[in-house]
């Protein structure tokens, strides 16, 4: 979808098990429906190009939504911190606690609905959030986090490339309350800061400060880049792809 790298050629490489579909339009949104215009299969999986996840855990996940309990679900996450800085590292270990993060489908890079869960919208908005999109869509009855199931996750490796990738989630999250004010309630999120007890420990206090300190500047930036610049732009972090 309007890729500048290897991309395309890679995944040519595998055509006898893969159909590739190309755009000249970079579009994430855009991209997701001409998948879901030629894919015919259900459970149906929506992943990040940058996110490893093993055949083991789609095959956990699929199983999860073909038993008809759930309709949305997405494996956990596991983050590797090998290349990232103490401050993004803290950052995560916060918010990795917050009930809403807990809870699924948040951050993980990609989630999977059944056929009755895909039936629920009809094609995917212009949005930057789609993954908050699905979400909303559904209760906390009928999606799941599936255990013993996950995706690796390489953390940016500086501070600043972090703030990127929140800057682009907290306006993905404006946009939302802005487009689909009828999802509000599925859409807000539960920010409450852990327990009482992760609360009383002071070792974790710097953390808190770098966690606070990267949402505020966050929304910040989100809310000068909604008023000022197109809002379907796209912040990411390039520091973790390296390697």
């Amino acid at each position: 979808n309007g890729c500048t790298d290897a991309t395309a050629q890679i995944v040519a490489e595998f055509k006898e098990h893969v159909t590739l579909i190309e755009t000249p339009i970079p579009s994430k949104t855009n991209a997701l429906n001409l998948g879901d215009e030629a894919a015919s299969g259900f459970p149906r999986f929506y992943l990040d190009a940058d996110i490893v996840m093993s055949l083991d855990s789609v095959r956990k996940v699929a199983e999860v939504l073909r038993s008809g309990k759930f309709l949305a679900a997405s494996p956990q996450m596991k983050m590797n911190y090998d290349y990232s800085s103490w401050f993004v590292r803290a950052y995560y270990d916060i918010w990795q606690q917050l009930p809403y993060v807990r809870e699924g489908m948040i951050g993980t890079g990609v989630y999977a609905l059944s056929k009755e869960g895909r039936n629920r919208f009809d094609k995917f908005p212009n949005i930057i959030a789609d993954d908050g999109y699905v979400r909303a869509l559904f209760g906390t009855d009928e999606r799941c986090s599936v255990n013993e199931c996950f995706v690796q996750i390489t953390a940016p490796t500086k501070i600043r490339y972090l703030l990127n990738i929140k800057t682009r989630s907290r306006r993905g999250y404006y946009e939302l309350l802005e487009k689909f004010p009828i999802l509000e309630s599925n859409i807000k999120n539960n920010y409450g800061l852990i327990s009482k007890k992760n609360v009383k420990n002071i070792k974790l206090y710097p953390k808190y400060i770098v966690y606070l300190c990267v949402n505020f500047f966050s929304r910040i930036m989100a809310k000068r880049h909604l008023k000022h610049y197109d809002a379907v732009g796209w912040e990411r972090d390039d520091s973790s792809r390296n390697f």
